[in-house]
């Protein structure tokens, strides 16, 4: 029987858990603030001998991904984690990986990009990937950061795609939480073996890997199939969660909602600040006001007609981006939602917002204002389009 263990931890441990539990055969890997300590924490699980794993520490984020590629083609369970500039220069290396089709896993430590030089959290990294046919999550806290990477290597493997699930740095791969793990048994059941339908080791079924296409033809038909791929996706990440949530008890949906069965105004979040927009949430409701909160588990593929269903009844959304689109009218997410809306054919007053960029605070008084600025929309005033929240 299926037993779980609580534990008081960083998100990082609980991450380095997860890829013990994973038992990936490589892992190819270089430090980088805040996902060092994933990397340390599972080189000690190699050190003593406590999962058999290739761990090798590479000169850098660029050669990480490159052996990660040459490993996943090979047919070997491959994973590897990093953050921002580390993510940045990875990046000649992540389309070839989705191109490839090749389940890799990579846990992303959410955190700026410079300039200037910032170690502290926002999406900027993570946004500045996510069109490069990877599938992305986002985590809230610790607990669902270990609960994403040991269904990030299912999903990787039966849909042929790498995942990148993101946990926001410091405020949870660094704050230490209360959370549930699984005993290793059930965790390897859950896994499975990888069975690579192709491999560059298997001579007597040769294949060629990373072939130079002369025609423009060719590569469009092979870029369709990926989006139809990743596109494909959203029903297998589902299935698996479930899997997943019926041994933990923990559920999973792409899309989650608190306070949306009456909501007129409401907030969408990616990340850890769904914690600080849940709270204010409850405090609102508890006055009377109807209100909600929407956070996306799954970034990419996103999840364009559940999202619209959810947020159809609302008067008036405000959209919050912890990252920019610069020369673009909002932040990626907005612009994610403000697509999705359309296609749907649902029309409520949509404000974006830009916030806690470089670790900037949170606070819950500015959570509040953004309600306050709904309920202000929703009464008919006007929407200055995207602002910059709390400076």
């Amino acid at each position: 029987m299926a037993t779980q263990t609580t534990v008081s931890e960083t998100g990082n441990a609980f991450v380095a858990t997860a890829y013990r539990q994973v038992a990936p055969e490589a892992l190819f890997a270089y430090p980088i603030t805040p996902q060092t300590t994933i990397v340390e924490e599972f080189a000690r699980y190699v050190a003593n001998g406590k999962v058999k794993t290739e761990f090798v520490t590479v000169e850098s984020e660029h050669s990480a991904m490159s052996a990660c590629i040459g490993s996943a083609a090979a047919g070997a369970r491959t994973m590897t984690a990093t953050s921002s500039q580390g993510l940045a220069l990875m990046w000649e290396e992540l389309p070839i990986a989705a191109g490839l089709r090749l389940p890799i896993v990579m846990a992303n430590a959410n955190r700026a990009i410079g300039a200037p030089i910032n170690i502290h959290c926002d999406h900027s990294d993570v946004m500045g990937a996510r069109d490069s046919g990877w599938i992305i999550m986002f985590a809230e806290n610790a607990q669902e950061a270990y609960d994403h990477t040991i269904m990030a290597i299912r999903i990787a493997e039966e849909n042929s795609l790498p995942v990148m699930p993101a946990l926001d740095g410091f405020i949870t791969t660094h704050s230490i939480s209360r959370g549930e793990t699984m005993d290793d048994k059930t965790v390897t059941k859950f896994v499975g073996v990888r069975k690579p339908q192709h491999s560059m080791l298997d001579s007597k079924n040769p294949i060629m890997v990373g072939g130079f296409s002369t025609l423009g033809n060719t590569y469009m038909n092979i870029k369709k199939a990926l989006r139809e791929a990743i596109d494909a996706s959203l029903p297998s990440i589902k299935n698996i969660g479930d899997e997943w949530g019926k041994l933990t008890g923990r559920s999973f949906d792409h899309v989650e909602g608190y306070g949306m069965e009456d909501a007129e105004e409401a907030i969408l979040v990616l990340g850890s600040a769904a914690g600080n927009v849940r709270a204010v949430t409850r405090k609102l409701r508890a006055e009377g006001r109807k209100v909600g909160m929407v956070k996306l588990r799954t970034y990419r593929p996103f999840p364009a007609a559940e999202l619209a269903d959810m947020l159809k009844g609302c008067k008036a959304i405000a959209v919050l981006d912890r990252s920019d689109s610069y020369g673009a009218p909002a932040g990626p997410l907005a612009l994610d939602t403000m697509a999705a809306l359309y296609k749907a054919g649902v029309d409520v007053a949509l404000r974006p917002y830009i916030f806690g960029l470089g670790g900037a605070d949170v606070k819950l008084v500015h959570i509040e204002r953004v309600y306050n600025d709904l309920a202000d929309l929703s009464d008919g005033g006007l929407n200055p389009g995207l602002t910059y929240l709390g400076i």
